[in-house]
């Protein structure tokens, strides 16, 4: 088995820089391209990048890269990949596809060739007569081709990363787990400046502050596929989880707030954060946003707000906006982020953003309004 490996770090689009420092942070370098981060990594890195990135969707393992624009290519070179050296001999190897701008079109056909290439290798290594058993551990297969370039990888993640294991309920349209990381990391905020969400929901954004406030790493909760794999030995998991648990700071003083004007979503929101172990560090309240009372300086307010998108929620949302705006001329000192698809925010919120940004929530294009607060 290689020493060490290709892993590919998943990304929303706009989100590959925060990614790519994650990764860094780690102490790996990195290739950006669109919607990954590519890096070499000892076998260690697996489990250490699952359970730190805030960010990313998933960590890839990179088996092989090659030009592919007939089915034999794609079987042959597929099957000259070691594809022993990471899948077991009654491993399970799902297959799932993608093609874009490519000869081999067909993603079902694809999708058959490189499980039957695959299968035939590993018979050939493990001397199976009939077919591979397929009764062990989980290693799902991806093939995706763009301009007949194929890259095989193996998903060592299993769940997708935002799946931190907390999340016991949840409202209509959550904020994806990564999606809230990435709008604090977005911030200047530290941990000692009070934080409010004053749109909470289930509280997402609360409950990933109080996670990266205190140093938590966010997949502690969870647990990945590759947790299963010889390759990844048992002891790289262990050093990943006791490195996890020496950099925690829980000693760490928060002064986070969610409100939510629903108090079924502030019920929510408890036990989603009872469920991380932030039980007590977290202030949840039921209010208005025109109830907003602010009596520190320096903090920050970070939200997801209502987007106004179905008909007769406009109003509502202008409304929201024109209330956070007025409060928040009385507190210059306090910065503002605010993640929103409604195009006349600015407007009604009464103030030209210091800057905004551009990202993707779930298929929503969105503008993140930053106002920087004063010093």
């Amino acid at each position: 088995m290689a020493q060490e490996v290709t892993l590919i770090a998943t990304a929303a689009m706009g989100l590959e820089s925060l990614v790519a420092n994650e990764v860094k942070q780690l102490g790996y370098e990195v290739e950006v391209e669109n919607g990954k981060v590519i890096f070499q990594a000892p076998v260690s890195a697996i489990p250490r990048c699952n359970l730190w990135l805030r960010t990313g969707d998933r960590v890839k393992l990179k088996v092989g890269v090659f030009k592919a624009s007939t089915f034999d290519e794609l079987f042959e070179s597929t099957k000259a990949l070691p594809w022993e050296q990471f899948i077991m001999e009654d491993g399970k190897f799902p297959v799932s596809g993608k093609s874009v701008k490519s000869t081999l079109y067909s993603v079902p056909d694809c999708q058959a060739i490189v499980k039957k290439a695959i299968a035939e290798r590993l018979k050939l290594k493990y001397g199976v007569a009939s077919t591979m058993p397929e009764s062990g551990s989980l290693y799902k297969v991806e093939v995706a081709i763009y301009k007949d370039e194929a890259i095989l990888t193996l998903d060592t993640s299993g769940a997708g990363l935002h799946k931190r294991g907390y999340r016991v309920g949840q409202g209509e349209a959550p904020l994806k787990e990564t999606m809230a990381a990435a709008l604090l990391k977005l911030t200047n905020w530290k941990p000692e400046q009070p934080l409010i969400d004053p749109f909470c929901g289930s509280g997402t954004i609360p409950i990933e502050a109080a996670l990266i406030g205190q140093n938590i790493a966010p997949g502690f909760n969870r647990e990945f596929a590759s947790e299963n794999w010889p390759f990844v030995k048992d002891q790289y998991w262990e050093e990943a989880f006791q490195e996890a648990e020496d950099k925690a700071n829980y000693d760490q003083y928060l002064d986070i707030t969610g409100s939510d004007i629903d108090h079924n979503m502030i019920k929510i929101a408890n036990d989603n954060a009872k469920e991380a172990g932030l039980g007590d560090l977290i202030s949840w309240k039921q209010m208005q946003v025109k109830d907003l009372s602010l009596r520190k300086e320096n903090g920050y307010i970070v939200g997801n707000p209502p987007y106004g998108q179905r008909i007769g929620d406009q109003e509502g949302a202008a409304k929201l906006y024109q209330d956070l705006g007025n409060i928040m001329k009385q507190h210059p000192t306090w910065s503002v982020y605010i993640l929103t698809a409604y195009e006349a925010f600015e407007k009604e919120y009464g103030q030209k953003a210091t800057k905004k940004r551009k990202l993707f929530n779930g298929f929503i294009q969105t503008n993140y309004y930053q106002y920087f607060g004063k010093r």
